[in-house]
């Protein structure tokens, strides 16, 4: 059964934890689905989910069973952060992915229903550019038929050139089960392809 305790919140790399494990980091919008997912994950509510987008302001870390950390990043593309906290955001999100060692990818996570954005071509480009693997995971499958999941898989596929997409629901559990197993796999024990 998996366990996930919170670790910490931080801005600072100074205030980062200190851990052997590897992490893996989650992006998303402010509405994605990011907590519903992680929450998934833990077997618990361990993650806030807010009523109002845009509330997690800080790097929160989540130990997952002694063997990585989970490390849920303040939302994106929320219209009402002012220039100095957009600032802010950028700069500490732009620090955590450039200098963290630890970091083994990210999982951008997006309502099935959106086109992949500038915002997300940003993170994807940033992450590549340090030569660092990304997934996409897609929520609110449970709101789609199997012929319109497949599509929106197709479609994010083709337009992020990510070959990784993963179609989940944090309401049925559709996807997550192999989801997470890829991500373990291939991001923290590199189990190599048969």
């Amino acid at each position: 059964m998996a366990k996930m305790t919170f670790i910490k919140s931080a801005v600072k790399m100074k205030d980062f934890p200190i851990s052997k494990f590897k992490e893996v980091a989650m992006a998303g919008r402010s509405n994605a689905g990011k907590s519903s997912l992680i929450n998934v994950w833990a077997n618990e509510k361990i993650a806030k989910v807010s009523q109002a987008p845009g509330k997690t302001r800080l790097l929160n870390f989540f130990n997952m069973n002694n063997s990585y950390i989970i490390v849920d990043m303040p939302g994106y593309g929320y219209a009402s952060r002012g220039g100095e906290e957009l600032k802010t955001w950028r700069k500490m999100v732009e620090n955590y992915l450039s200098q963290r060692e630890q970091l083994a990818g990210l999982v951008l996570v997006m309502d099935m229903a959106r086109d992949w954005e500038s915002d997300e071509e940003i993170l994807a480009q940033y992450m590549m550019k340090n030569d660092l693997p990304v997934i996409v995971a897609l929520t609110k499958a449970d709101k789609f038929s199997k012929n319109d999941i497949a599509k929106a898989v197709e479609r994010i596929k083709k337009q992020s050139r990510i070959d990784d997409v993963f179609a989940i629901s944090s309401q049925t559990r559709y996807g997550c089960e192999e989801f997470e197993e890829f991500v373990f796999r291939s991001w923290i024990k590199k189990v190599p392809a048969k």
